[in-house]
């Protein structure tokens, strides 16, 4: 389903402006807690500044804020201090949100999330 960016009312845009908020207050903190311990570290920063782009349409901001905000947030389905497991529903819902969304993640994007991680030092394959 294509949907335009006229049409946000498909979206609760009082819910996305929630997810942004705690997106733009905890993201940074949570990807620094769980370096080394995700590998999708670079897709989820990646998504990040994709859904802060202004060229971004509206609903590819709802998708991804509220997936980023479910990364974030630490009541899961499956809890993130469960060993082997934790992370696996964090990756599946922003993994399904970037498919849905993935001709809006542009190459500069990824640019940004691995100019990002570099620039704090922190790299996938860091152990704690």
């Amino acid at each position: 389903m294509q949907i335009d960016d006229e049409d946000i009312s498909a979206f609760d845009a009082e819910k996305m402006q929630s997810d942004k908020r705690i997106v733009m207050r905890e993201f940074a903190q949570k990807l620094k807690s769980t370096i080394g311990k995700i590998p999708f570290a670079e897709d989820a920063t990646s998504a990040f500044y994709c859904a802060m782009d202004g060229k971004s349409p509206a609903y590819v901001k709802a998708v991804l804020f509220g997936a980023l905000a479910y990364f974030i947030m630490p009541a899961d389905v499956v809890p993130d201090f469960i060993a082997g497991l934790g992370f696996t529903d964090d990756a599946s819902v922003l993994l399904a949100a970037m498919k849905a969304v993935h001709a809006n993640i542009t190459e500069d994007h990824r640019i940004k999330a691995r100019d990002f991680l570099n620039k704090q030092g922190l790299t996938e394959t860091e152990e704690e």
